[in-house]
């Protein structure tokens, strides 16, 4: 089935051209590099896997409960609306949340490959190429991954948010090299990061956790790499130059706090916009939802150096700015430390059954005569 025929409501265009800017770069210089970048190439190599082997795509999934998300957490919950809807309407409404959700983080790491891809043409340093040559690989397997759970487990789509649009589209039309890292490896892949991160850890669907938790082993590559490279680059930059990043940090900042209402979910329900977004406002998990998904990008954002006045008084109006003392490494050791420990759980679990049917086995060829 064409993915055409899933969208809620069909996009626009089903090609979205956005313009290139700035230049291709060569470098003839291939054998200096940074120690602490050729390790993580390193590291992208040797962590590349297959999406379609390395997870249980037999797991069955409840379209209409693909996350097992708790009422609370729906925007309608406790409101007048609530009260009439049957439990096949929840059920529906939980399909459209889980759909809204992996159809975003499927748009963004579109956004992310087509950004990889871009900083392979446009960063000047060859070890930064080779890097994010292996992350557009992983942002390829992402993007396929995300495809075939929303194809094959829940049957829906949602086209592209809005704000997400807006900020990938103000990323890649930046002609400067640096753009690219900022919008995507800060912003918008430190946002999926801890929006993986909360689902990973609350639901209780093993399909979608295995799928995040494996997504976010690659992520933790990925935004050390844009720590790394920007906190080099912008060490070299004047004040004028560095609040000019500050100010798309803090744009784009406020795109993505707005970008998680979900209200095009509610509007499918047959409610209003302006409803829509009074719910989303008065919602108290998603007002959390939203503080903690800033989780991965303020200390990410401190520690590559931007941290003016300015940028700082956004953040406090945000209710975000403590977040900034929070340990980056500690997080990204912890995403990594997940994923190795599901996969040794898979195992010993296969090897158990493996045992058991060799066991099986040879216990009927003892009775055979």
């Amino acid at each position: 089935m064409s993915t055409h025929e899933l969208y809620t409501r069909a996009p626009e265009e089903l090609n979205w051209d956005i313009p290139a800017a700035g230049a291709a770069r060569f470098s003839w210089e291939y054998d200096e590099g940074r120690d602490r970048l050729l390790a993580l190439y390193q590291k992208g190599k040797d962590k590349q896997w297959d999406g379609a082997k390395r997870i249980d795509w037999d797991l069955e999934v409840d379209p209409h409960n693909p996350l097992g998300t708790p009422d609370e957490a729906l925007t309608l919950y406790g409101t007048r609306h609530w009260a009439k809807m049957t439990d096949r309407d929840k059920g529906e409404l939980r399909k459209h949340y889980a759909s809204w959700q992996f159809s975003q983080f499927l748009h963004g790491e579109q956004g992310a490959m087509v950004c990889a891809a871009r900083i392979v043409e446009s960063v000047p340093d060859m070890d930064a190429k080779f890097y994010s040559a292996t992350q557009t690989m992983d942002e390829a397997r992402h993007a396929e991954i995300f495809g075939r759970f929303l194809h094959e487990k829940i049957g829906m789509l949602y086209p592209i948010n809005d704000n997400l649009q807006s900020l990938l589209g103000d990323t890649l039309r930046d002609s400067r090299w640096d753009m690219p890292y900022l919008g995507m490896q800060v912003l918008i892949e430190g946002l999926a990061l801890a929006a993986f991160g909360m689902i990973r850890d609350t639901t209780d669907k093993p399909l979608p956790q295995q799928i995040l938790a494996y997504v976010m082993q690659d992520e933790a590559r990925h935004v050390a790499f844009g720590r790394m490279a920007l906190r080099d680059y912008y060490k070299q930059l004047t004040d004028a130059e560095l609040r000019e990043r500050e100010e798309f940090v803090i744009e784009g900042c406020y795109l993505m706090r707005d970008r998680l209402r979900g209200v095009e979910v509610l509007e499918n329900f047959g409610i209003s916009k302006a409803e829509a977004e009074e719910y989303s406002e008065q919602s108290e998990f998603l007002a959390l939802f939203r503080q903690l998904l800033f989780s991965r990008i303020v200390p990410c954002v401190k520690d590559i150096g931007l941290w003016g006045k300015r940028l700082q008084q956004a953040y406090v109006d945000m209710g975000v700015f403590e977040m900034g003392n929070s340990n980056l490494d500690q997080l990204m050791a912890q995403d990594e430390e997940i994923a190795e420990k599901l996969d040794a759980e898979r195992f010993a679990a296969e090897e158990l059954g493996r045992v058991a049917e060799v066991e099986s086995t040879i216990g009927e060829g003892a009775q055979l005569p």
